[in-house]
């Protein structure tokens, strides 16, 4: 169970922060020193995703929580992504996640989530996806793929619908990242743009910090 003092300070977290770092399959030998390179560049929540091919398990995923969760302890909030299964929610919370996103608004993980005490964060594309969302309980509403809508869709969409915290995810990278924000996004979420797994593999963490700092700068 996650303390309401801790889901405060997510859910600040990302409203001062606005950047979300998308975490896929990350190797586990690099996973700490780039997630440490993220940090350095500014970058204070991470989510790694889970894995629907079945490539890599719950249990490996959530190894990886559970180590980022230790060894930052405190310094940046961890979360689980691409939670599609309800004991995913479970597991993650237990690995130590504090927010849980999704890549669809399922009202019974939106549930769970918030019964643990965790930021709910379920994705949404259509007006009444995103107000089932908010009425289930989430914090934030992704908005996915954020890339595939316009300035008018959003302004129209954030018109009625006005209670609702979109986070715009797909497609995000440093050239168009104040575009989104602009756009009357209230944060991004990140995936390869930011870790960038050909940078890690070559050791090259100075430009992940760098790219960190680009997004961090595109943001405020």
């Amino acid at each position: 169970m996650i303390s309401e003092k801790l889901r405060q300070a997510v859910i600040d977290a990302i409203a001062e922060n606005k950047v979300i770092s998308i975490v896929r399959l990350p190797e586990k030998e690099t996973l700490i020193p780039a997630v440490e390179a993220l940090y350095e560049g500014g970058i204070r929540l991470i989510e790694i995703t889970f894995d629907r091919s079945g490539k890599v398990s719950a249990e490996e995923i959530c190894s990886m929580i559970s180590a980022l969760s230790a060894h930052f302890d405190g310094r940046m909030y961890i979360g689980a992504g691409t939670v599609t299964h309800l004991n995913e929610v479970d597991l993650a919370i237990n690995a130590g996640a504090s927010f849980i996103i999704s890549p669809n608004c399922a009202p019974e993980i939106i549930k769970r989530s918030r019964e643990l005490g965790a930021v709910s964060i379920p994705a949404a594309f259509t007006p009444t996806e995103i107000v089932s969302a908010l009425n289930h309980g989430a914090d934030y509403v992704k908005l996915f793929p954020a890339d595939q809508v316009s300035r008018g869709y959003v302004k129209a969409v954030s018109a009625p619908i006005s209670d609702a915290k979109l986070l715009a995810v797909g497609g995000v990278s440093a050239e168009n990242a104040c575009d989104f924000i602009e756009m009357g996004f209230y944060g991004i979420g990140v995936g390869s743009n930011l870790y960038n797994k050909k940078l890690i593999a070559n050791g090259d963490y100075a430009a992940i910090t760098k790219l960190a700092q680009q997004f961090v700068d595109a943001v405020k």
